[in-house]
């Protein structure tokens, strides 16, 4: 089961801006990652000291910087301090429960995603905490672990597909934005395939088992309702355009991403009413199976009604029964009770209940 709540009160009583890092560490070292490009230029490098970083602020190229693992403050600290983050733009990064959200800041756009990942056998969905800003020439962004879904999108910087080295930072913020809004869909497919095959198990044969796993994609629907619902408020604030950061060029591409944000809500909701429909599927199936047996039994009790009555009446040995004494009581009790039964069970048969 997803865990739906982090561990907030870790900075409880703390001051507004508090340099705390609040969540579970998923990584032992710090790996920052820098990738500088122009039209013409493309180097990738991997740095020890996050002073190596500084001087891609002010460069004419575009820079994307990424940050794996944000345990260490006083890295993320120094960041702040160079790039004149805001203290309580510091704090949300290293709050790993925030809910996805934009704020513009003027000199840069904040923005907090959560990126989905369903690695496990099991089908478990975890989740990440991203958070990226971005300025006229530079992207950074802040993970939680080394994992990620950005491989196309390195590639495409590397050999120069598409318009992605021809454009600015913005349209790098929106590439990773649309990478992690593609990734959704991919949860989705494997999740709906899950409900294909719990919904063939449920109308086969309903076990527990199958009640177990429509409760847990229960779970994983909030889950992924309280991680993506608030993403569309994100976009729709980069869509507006308000800020000089963000290129009309650009927000084409943005407004496709809302639709496609659209659409993966309005199939997290349709999931939810299939799981929902499944969940009052089986307790029908339980209640039909029940009531199938409850039906046997009573058919049974139906039929030895009359023979223990008949076997009650001629089992109480009083003297004066001249049934007792015939020569052919005992076969004629028995023809009688065969055909008592046998009558009973032709009448229920046509009745349908057989």
């Amino acid at each position: 089961m997803v865990k739906l709540m982090k561990n907030v009160s870790q900075k409880a009583g703390f001051a507004p801006g508090s340099i705390i890092h609040v969540g579970e560490q998923k990584v032992e070292e710090v790996k920052i990652s820098i990738i500088d490009y122009d039209v013409d230029k493309f180097e990738e490098k991997t740095i020890e000291n996050v002073e190596e970083c500084f001087p891609f602020k002010d460069t004419p190229s575009i820079t994307w910087i990424n940050i794996s693992g944000i345990h260490q403050t006083e890295i993320i600290e120094k960041i702040g301090k160079h790039f004149e983050l805001h203290p309580l733009l510091m704090e949300d990064i290293l709050n790993t429960g925030h809910r996805p959200k934009m704020e513009d800041f003027g000199e840069y756009i904040f923005v907090v995603l959560k990126m989905l990942y369903q690695e496990n056998e099991d089908g478990e969905i975890t989740s990440e905490q991203v958070s990226l800003f971005f300025g006229e020439n530079y992207v950074i962004s802040f993970q939680e672990s080394e994992k990620d879904i950005f491989d196309l999108l390195r590639d495409r910087l590397q050999h120069g597909k598409g318009r992605i080295r021809k454009m600015g930072a913005d349209y790098l913020a929106y590439a990773i934005i649309d990478a992690i809004v593609d990734n959704y869909f991919k949860i989705l497919e494997d999740i709906g395939e899950q409900l294909e095959n719990t919904e063939e198990i449920l109308l086969d044969r309903p076990n527990p088992e199958v009640l177990q796993t429509i409760h847990s994609m229960k779970n994983d629907m909030l889950f992924l309702r309280k991680a993506i619902w608030p993403f569309r408020e994100v976009i729709s604030s980069l869509e507006r355009g308000e800020s000089y950061l963000i290129k009309e060029t650009t927000i084409i591409y943005l407004h496709d991403v809302y639709e496609h944000t659209i659409q993966v809500i309005d199939t997290i909701e349709m999931f939810r009413d299939i799981i929902s429909g499944m969940l009052d599927t089986y307790l029908s199936s339980i209640s039909n199976k029940m009531n199938e047996v409850m039906k046997v039994l009573t058919i049974f009790a139906s039929i030895f009604i009359p023979l223990t009555f008949m076997a009650g009446v001629y089992g109480m040995n009083f003297e004066f029964m001249p049934e007792l004494h015939w020569r052919w009581s005992y076969p004629i009790l028995w023809i009688a009770m065969l055909s008592v039964g046998i009558s009973l069970l032709v009448f229920f048969k046509r009745k349908k209940w057989l």
